[in-house]
C-alpha cells in the first residue's frame, strides 16, 4: 500500500473518512460494528475499506491508538503515579471498569476477539503486565487478601467484559455500587 502522503487527494480524504468513521463506530459499539456501517458511514464502498486497510484488522490496527490504546494505558500510568499501593489497586479497577463501561471496544481487546491482530495482542501483553505488577505490590502492602492473583484480577476483568458484551447493560448506578462490591471483595 501506498504511504497516506503518496495517494491522491481522493484517497487521501476517502481514508481519513474511513478512520473518523471507524473510530466513532468503534468506539460506540465495539470492534465488532459491521464493516458495510463503517463504510456508509465514510460515505465510501466496503471495497474501499479492503483497498486501502485489507479488511477488518488492517482497519482495527490503523485506528485501536485512538479507540483504546491511547486511554488503557492512560489509567495504567496515572495507576502507576499513586504512592499508596491500596490506593492504585482501587484506582485502577475503578478507571478500568469504567473503561469497560464507556467503551466496548476495551472489551473486545480484552477478551482478544481478534487474535491474529499483533497490536490488539501487544496491547493485551501490557494490560497483563501491569495486572501483575499491581498484584504484586498490593499483596507485598498487605493492601488485598494474600490469596488474590494477578489471575485473579485477570479473570474479573475477563468476567466483566464479557457480562458487558453478551449481557444485558446494567445501569451506571448499579455497575458501580457493583465495582464497589469487587473492591470491598479483594481488600484484606
Amino acid at each position: 500500500m501506498p504511504s497516506e502522503s503518496g495517494l491522491r487527494a481522493d484517497a487521501r480524504r476517502n481514508s481519513e473518512q474511513i478512520r473518523a468513521a471507524a473510530i466513532g463506530a468503534f468506539q460506540g459499539r465495539g470492534l465488532t460494528v459491521p464493516l458495510e456501517e463503517v463504510a456508509r458511514a465514510a460515505g465510501v464502498s466496503k471495497a474501499t475499506i479492503f483497498n486501502r486497510f485489507g479488511g477488518r484488522i488492517g482497519l482495527i490496527e490503523a485506528v485501536i491508538e485512538e479507540v483504546v490504546a491511547t486511554e488503557l494505558f492512560a489509567v495504567i500510568d496515572r495507576t502507576r503515579a499513586i504512592d499508596d499501593t491500596g490506593e492504585q489497586i482501587a484506582y485502577y479497577l475503578t478507571e478500568l471498569r469504567d473503561l469497560q463501561y464507556r467503551q466496548p471496544a476495551v472489551n473486545d481487546v480484552l477478551l482478544q476477539i481478534y487474535p491474529h491482530s499483533p497490536q490488539l495482542m501487544e496491547i493485551c501483553r501490557v494490560g497483563s503486565e501491569a495486572n501483575e505488577e499491581l498484584v504484586a505490590a498490593a499483596r507485598a502492602a498487605g493492601a488485598v487478601r494474600p490469596e488474590f492473583t494477578a489471575g485473579d484480577l485477570h479473570a474479573l476483568v475477563v468476567d466483566n467484559a464479557l457480562a458487558l458484551k453478551h449481557g444485558e447493560r446494567p445501569a451506571r448506578d448499579a455497575y458501580d455500587r457493583r465495582t464497589a462490591y469487587l473492591l470491598d471483595g479483594i481488600r484484606r
